[in-house]
């Protein structure tokens, strides 16, 4: 079976022939922003943590759809609850027709968001970025208020208000005008704190740049919401320090702001917890609000929004909800995944896979200069390549390198910024893939080294 085999480039080499194909007709038929050739991969099946190819070349996948495929490729189980459910129907706007999926799938995850308060509810979305806009929309409604603060590093998605919120312009070139009211503070990347500040040092002068936008941008009656992301994606996957949520919390406590917690890549059992905003919770730092999505759906498109229920019944009537948002396909698959994940206990899968990648990347990281710092929660880590361990310079050239590389061997790696590998594989693959894909990882980094160093 697929799903227990081993990565194999019968092609010798990536594209194959039916892939450039079929490329080509891609490059013929979309616009060219969606034509790139990093990964000149054209899928044919997927099981498991391993993907093939229309030429029969398998890839074991360390990037899980970008946080998509924590249960792995085509579960039996829940391609059978989508199954079921499209022989009795595919749509209904649930605005005007309640479908029992939907309800239960709220019911279930109302009883396992860690946010603040004793009753939840929740309501759905189709994307990360949908999830996000909403729970501003949430905030915005419950507090009377129109601000946000989101922080340096932050990706929140591609509409108009999301692209505003994302930290990187290059999301939004030349998508502008954005909405007002958008203030950003930086991001505490302890690995690259002031030079010389203790971590206690470090959180002050990081809580600082928050107070500095009340007394500089504007008060803190006039905000809404704080937007974070427990473990930063595009930034380069940086953990936000529990200290520091704590902080942030008490901040929000004392002046009536909504704390938002964006989960769409960190949750569903990606961190070692159902929700990485767990932890914040033990620490008595919960989040008023919870907006996730990728791997709630096992692939399909879906995303939830939860919070108490005081915030939820606040929300005008018409201002949420769509024609596609909770679709009965999408909410049966989420409620497979749901069970498996429970029963299977994934959080538990991805303490062992996070674990063990930890303790190979900083194998690596005593052994290679250029391995600067491994960091994450659970089975969600990324590791920072640098030029020198004592300056930290960026190698955003060798991680490029190092994509291309690992491809051509069978291994999927994505970056995560410009200077890190983020780590994602499935949280069902085996040992064996495991530690394949670790020595395929480091035969790359060696090639790739070689190929910048001549």
């Amino acid at each position: 079976m697929l799903k227990e085999e081993l990565p194999n480039i019968v092609t010798g080499s990536v594209p194959g022939v039916k892939a450039k194909k079929l490329l080509e007709k891609r490059d013929a038929a979309l616009p060219k922003a969606l034509c790139g050739y990093t990964y000149p991969i054209c899928i044919e099946r997927g099981e498991g943590a391993l993907l093939q190819d229309v030429d029969g070349n398998k890839f074991l996948d360390f990037v899980g759809g970008v946080g998509v495929l924590n249960i792995g490729y085509s579960r039996p189980e829940v391609v059978d609850a989508v199954k079921k459910q499209a022989e009795k129907y595919f749509h209904c706007i649930f605005n005007v027709v309640a479908h029992e999926g939907y309800i239960e799938l709220a019911s279930k995850l109302n009883g396992i968001m860690p946010c603040k308060g004793s009753k939840m509810k929740t309501f759905f979305a189709n994307s990360g970025a949908e999830a996000d806009e909403n729970a501003i929309k949430a905030a915005k409604a419950y507090t009377g208020r129109k601000g946000v603060i989101c922080f340096s590093g932050a990706f929140h998605g591609r509409t108009n208000l999301t692209m505003a919120l994302t930290a990187k312009k290059s999301y939004a070139l030349g998508m502008g005008p954005f909405p007002a009211d958008i203030y950003r503070a930086e991001f505490p990347y302890l690995y690259r704190a002031p030079k010389g500040y203790t971590g206690k040092e470090a959180i002050e002068y990081y809580i600082q740049k928050i107070k500095n936008i009340f007394e500089e941008a504007a008060p803190a009656s006039d905000i809404a919401a704080i937007l974070v992301e427990p473990v930063q994606g595009e930034g380069g996957f940086i953990p936000a320090p529990i200290e520091w949520v704590k902080a942030v919390w008490k901040i929000c406590d004392e002046t009536g702001i909504l704390l938002i917690a964006d989960e769409v890549q960190c949750g569903n059992c990606r961190s070692g917890r159902y929700f990485a905003s767990e932890y914040w919770k033990e620490a008595g730092a919960a989040p008023d609000i919870i907006a996730t999505a990728k791997s709630l759906g096992g692939g399909l498109p879906i995303s939830a929004i939860t919070a108490r229920e005081e915030i939820m019944d606040a929300i005008p009537a018409g201002t949420i909800g769509g024609t596609y948002c909770g679709n009965p396909l999408a909410c049966a698959s989420a409620l497979k995944v749901f069970e498996i994940m429970q029963e299977e206990d994934y959080a538990g899968k991805a303490v062992e896979i996070g674990k063990k990648a930890t303790e190979f990347f900083t194998g690596m990281i005593a052994k290679y200069e250029e391995f600067g710092d491994v960091r994450g929660l659970g089975a969600m880590l990324g590791v920072e390549f640098v030029k020198d361990k004592e300056t930290k310079e960026p190698y955003a050239e060798l991680v490029r390198v190092l994509i291309q590389c690992a491809l051509q061997k069978g291994l999927l790696l994505e970056n995560a910024g410009e200077n890190v590998i983020r780590f994602l594989a499935p949280l069902c693959i085996t040992n064996e893939q495991l530690e394949t894909g670790f020595a395929i990882f480091e035969e790359a980094f060696v090639e790739a080294r070689q190929q910048l160093n001549g």
